[in-house]
């Protein structure tokens, strides 16, 4: 028998209902890489005949979260950011994307400054997912082709988010669309 999406956003609602936090998180995360080992879920939602973009698969009207699908037709290497108040879960359905994971040296009491350096690297492949908790710094990078699945806490288009300038040492944060990709 096989996983599908209505009973993923149905598991998720009910999951982050009796616990919001870092478990209930992870509970999802467990979740979503079963979804994404059903060849069916893939076919349908990140596979070839599937155009290059985003799409909005379920989005709970009582908890807020979201399940986007994220096909990408080019390759990609973004820079450090968060999302802001919010939580992510990236998890991968074809080809993979490499996750880089942020720290924060400076006390982020000058505004417009963050000072930042690598604290983890790691490959997602098809199955594998990844949790960011809330203000959790990170960047992602994919080949061309690479299709994945976000789930969030928020529709982020609504929420300031930071992204950050390593090289500058530098912070910017503002309200922007919901990421689209290459």
């Amino acid at each position: 028998m096989s996983y599908t999406l209505d009973e993923f956003a149905a598991d998720c609602h009910a999951t982050l209902s009796s616990d919001p936090g870092p478990g209930g998180r992870e509970k999802v995360r467990r979740q979503l890489c079963d979804l994404l080992r059903e060849d069916d879920f893939v076919g349908a939602h990140c596979g070839p005949d599937v155009s290059p973009g985003t799409s909005l698969l379920y989005e709970d009207d009582q908890l807020g979260f979201q399940i986007v699908a994220h096909i990408m037709g080019d390759a990609y290497d973004g820079g450090p950011h968060d999302h802001g108040a919010s939580w992510a879960i990236y998890g991968q359905a074809v080809g993979y994307t490499d996750m880089t994971e942020w720290k924060r040296l400076d006390d982020g009491t000058t505004e417009g400054v963050a000072d930042i350096e690598k604290a983890k690297e790691y490959r997602l492949e098809r199955g594998d997912a990844g949790i960011f908790d809330d203000f959790k710094i990170h960047s992602i990078s994919y080949p061309a082709g690479a299709r994945f699945i976000r789930v969030t806490g928020v529709d982020l288009s609504t929420i300031a988010r930071a992204r950050f300038n390593p090289q500058d040492k530098t912070i910017s944060v503002s309200k922007r669309e919901n990421f689209t990709g290459a």
